[in-house]
């Protein structure tokens, strides 16, 4: 048994390194491409940047801490919530910067004549510093008291100078994680993104059905045929977040709710895979669907890793 144990933990390490380092690579993809590419500069792609930096973000740091985390390593006490706040921060940041990709999305197809007006610059910016210092208040909650260190030197399991083997239900309180972060803070934001994106469709649909569509395009249809992929596709990317992350949310709830159900630690491991696994997807779906990033990362492809000169192109997608 301890020799299965080692070898499942083995495979969890080895699989962390290589989604550590398609997350990096990846999302600094992304943003290069936002960089070089003037067409990617719209309010939309601010949005995904600030998602890129924090998948970046999670395979730089938090995925090399999780490994130093499984192999139970002794820290104090708040050295180790530290480190689980910070998964916590960049996980929020995450979910509330695809909430905003989604009211960004139903407002470019509700008010097509204004938008551009209403979204500007700047509100978009303003949009990704409020959803950051949201991140940051929710994920850095543990540190202000809501933890287990109470627990912990009530049952005399930590000793006087507070060491600890770090491990993240170690430190951070269920009850936080379920009624407040995962109830509070995960659950409603994907429901409201739900709602959105049927909304979104539903709308689409309808104008590309009204042969009486006036907008300031040339072209209403392919205005909205264009919107309708893109939504496609940033649909896709929520999905597969909530795919990635809902399983380890629901063993929270499990251990919260039933104590003497005990997870199998293979479970954990793919459980926690997931979420990490989840910042490295996102570049492949905007590689394979959408057009523009495609294009991108082909340019930097050739350009800058096969020296390569590439004609601009414009691109209508």
């Amino acid at each position: 048994m301890p020799g299965a144990l080692f070898s499942a933990e083995s495979l969890y390490i080895g699989m962390e390194v290589v989604i550590a380092l398609a997350s990096v690579i990846g999302n600094v993809m992304v943003v290069w491409a936002v960089k070089i590419n003037k067409s990617l500069r719209d309010t939309t792609f601010c949005f995904i940047v600030s998602l890129a930096l924090a998948d970046i973000a999670v395979g730089a740091l938090v995925i090399p801490l999780a490994i130093t985390i499984s192999i139970g390593l002794q820290t104090h006490f708040y050295s180790c919530l530290l480190v689980a706040c910070t998964v916590l921060v960049l996980t929020q940041s995450s979910i509330l910067a695809l909430l905003a990709i989604a009211i960004d999305r139903y407002l470019r197809v509700k008010i097509p004549t204004r938008y551009k007006r209403v979204v500007t610059p700047r509100r978009a910016a303003l949009a990704v510093v409020i959803c950051w210092t949201v991140a940051f208040i929710v994920g850095l909650t543990p540190m202000l008291g809501w933890n287990n260190l109470g627990r912990l030197q009530q049952n005399g399991s930590i000793s006087s100078d507070l060491i600890i083997t770090c491990r993240f239900e170690n430190v951070i309180s269920m009850d936080y994680m379920v009624y407040f972060n995962f109830f509070g803070w995960v659950l409603p934001p994907l429901l409201l993104m739900l709602v959105i994106y049927a909304e979104i469709f539903y709308m689409i649909h309808k104008q590309l059905n009204n042969k009486k569509i006036t907008t300031s395009h040339t072209d209403p249809n392919k205005y909205y045929d264009k919107e309708l992929n893109l939504a496609k596709s940033l649909a896709l990317v929520l999905f597969l977040f909530a795919s990635s992350w809902l399983p380890l949310h629901i063993i929270n709830c499990i251990t919260l709710f039933c104590p003497e159900c005990k997870t199998p630690i293979v479970l954990l491991y793919i459980a926690i895979l997931l979420t990490h696994g989840n910042s490295a997807v996102n570049p492949i779906v905007y590689a394979f669907r959408i057009k523009k990033f495609r294009t991108a990362f082909r340019k930097i492809w050739q350009q800058y890793f096969c020296c390569k000169d590439t004609p601009e192109k414009k691109v209508d997608e």
